[in-house]
């Protein structure tokens, strides 16, 4: 009997894309149906651009740390990423970022505490996306599509 193959699985990349929505406000959407809002810096329930390029290093770090996290300490462990970088508006960059990871490893000895971060910094060092970009730097195109 042959052996059936299935067909390979392919996911079309997702489309991001922001549209404005006001005065400096935006909402960044997703082919996903995923919705944000953006906007500059004291708009109620809006995100500014630095702060979603901090939330996405932390939420990065912490996908890339949940599996060798969850095999140690279970499904339910909670952990909160913080990540903090003040921008250097002289140069328009962010100079740093500080993340600190909140774990309970209560439970664990020395030894293995140690050993389970040393495993997750390798996780994120290796699997963080973001945290590699960021570190590595990256070329930004910009064109533009215009109606004449």
């Amino acid at each position: 009997m042959a052996e059936q193959q299935s067909a390979p699985v392919t996911t079309a990349p997702t489309e991001l894309w922001v549209e404005r929505t006001g005065t400096r406000a935006y909402t960044g959407r997703s082919s996903r149906g995923a919705e944000v809002l953006v906007a500059s810096q004291g708009v109620p329930g809006a995100f500014t651009p630095g702060e979603l390029l901090k939330i996405a290093l932390a939420a990065c770090t912490g996908l890339s740390s949940d599996l060798p996290l969850s095999r140690r300490l279970g499904d339910d462990f909670d952990a909160t990423i913080r990540v903090s970088g003040d921008a250097d508006r002289e140069n328009e960059v962010y100079p740093q970022f500080d993340e600190v990871v909140e774990l309970d490893l209560s439970e664990l000895d020395e030894a293995a505490r140690e050993r389970l971060l040393v495993t997750v910094e390798r996780a994120v060092d290796k699997v963080c996306t973001v945290g590699r970009t960021l570190k590595a730097g990256t070329k930004v195109t910009l064109s533009f599509d215009i109606d004449a």
